[in-house]
């Protein structure tokens, strides 16, 4: 359990550093602290998070950190990735500007060389590369912005830790914040990515909805795992001859056993292009890619402008009356449920099989309250 910048575990109390030898944030004797690389693997990535040290001589009571600090630290990176995404170039000078005007600085700018270690952090942990244009002012910007508008890791792990920092400074009005609850399905979504890691197979028994549990566990090569509303799911694949990819979803897995049996995993396998093409997690061969068409009328328009249905869409026509919205995707059964829960807002134009389809859906609940 992490606290505060350290945490307890196999009776040995453990901290988080980025650099244990460069490190001003905690006050300890080097030969007190050794560097455990298995544990940092196991527990948090190099990419992503600090490194993990053991202090193996000292009680807890004995250690005289500054936790505090690592946070604020954490604060910091996200106060300047959010800066920098949201405003564009800027200099030193500008991003000082605007950092004294945060409680966070406390009145002191951020020096060069800091500014310089902040960005190695960023990069180590998020994979955001701040650049310098030494040819527009030395201005600043954010030279990967895709990892910022796509969905990946970086971007939910920097949207994650940018609301955790600013819920921790709303104590005062901490009953006035309402959360949307997401299930964790904390162990066996911690054993499955245990089991990508090690590159192992994983033994689940599972249950579809209006099917009984299978009666035999299968044994699978885990692939990657996605959130999507609120639900996460698994994309696995059945072991050679079969080598059949399908998705599972972990509140429907019944028990899930990590294996030592190793698997190939495939090297040209694109995780973010598997589901490109598709609305959420149904990917149906059967169901071709198709040019999607739809009509948003009143408010509509601005709930599709703000919040898109698809990366791919794009406003192609505009009217006082109504707007236009194009997509290219597969219609599959998922992606019916936002279209009819929009009711009379919007309208399929293309294809015309998909507007039958919603058409036929809306009647059908027509029906039923005509009985």
């Amino acid at each position: 359990m992490i606290v505060n910048g350290y945490f307890l575990r196999q009776e040995k109390v453990w901290i988080i550093a980025p650099q244990l030898n460069e490190s001003p944030y905690f006050n300890i004797q080097c030969e007190h602290v050794q560097c455990d690389d298995d544990l940092a693997d196991l527990d948090y990535t190099r990419d992503s998070f600090f490194l993990c040290y053991a202090i193996k001589s000292l009680s807890l009571e004995e250690i005289n950190l500054c936790p505090m600090k690592a946070y604020a630290l954490f604060q910091e990176y996200i106060w300047l990735v959010n800066t920098i995404h949201r405003f564009g170039r800027l200099t030193l000078e500008e991003i000082n500007q605007r950092w004294l005007d945060t409680e966070l600085s406390e009145g002191i700018p951020i020096a060069r060389s800091t500014f310089n270690r902040h960005r190695d952090a960023i990069l180590d942990m998020f994979g955001i590369i701040i650049e310098c244009d030494r040819k527009d002012g030395f201005r600043y910007y954010i030279f990967n912005e895709e990892v910022l508008e796509e969905d990946t890791i970086q971007n939910w792990m920097l949207s994650t830790l940018s609301v955790n920092s600013i819920l921790s400074e709303s104590k005062a009005v901490q009953k006035r914040i309402l959360l949307e609850s997401i299930p964790s399905d904390g162990d066996n979504l911690h054993k499955f990515i245990d089991a990508m890691k090690r590159g192992v197979r994983v033994k689940v028994n599972y249950r579809r909805y209006g099917a009984e549990a299978s009666k035999s566990a299968m044994k699978l090569d885990p692939y990657f795992v996605k959130l999507f509303n609120k639900r996460w799911y698994a994309l696995v694949k059945f072991p050679e001859p079969t080598a059949f990819l399908f998705t599972l979803a972990f509140d429907r897995i019944i028990s899930l056993e990590v294996t030592d049996e190793k698997y190939e995993y495939d090297k040209d396998f694109d995780p973010s292009g598997w589901f490109k093409e598709c609305y959420g997690i149904v990917r149906d061969p059967g169901v071709p890619v198709e040019k999607v068409l739809i009509r948003a009328y009143g408010r509509e328009v601005h709930y599709l402008r703000d919040l898109p249905l698809h990366h791919s869409q794009k406003e192609v026509a505009t009217t006082e009356e109504y707007s236009d919205f194009e997509m290219v995707l597969r219609p599959t059964a998922d992606f019916f449920s936002p279209l009819l829960s929009r009711g009379a807002a919007i309208k399929i134009l293309e294809p015309e099989s998909l507007a039958n389809e919603i058409k036929e859906l809306h009647q059908a609940a027509v029906d039923l309250y005509n009985r």
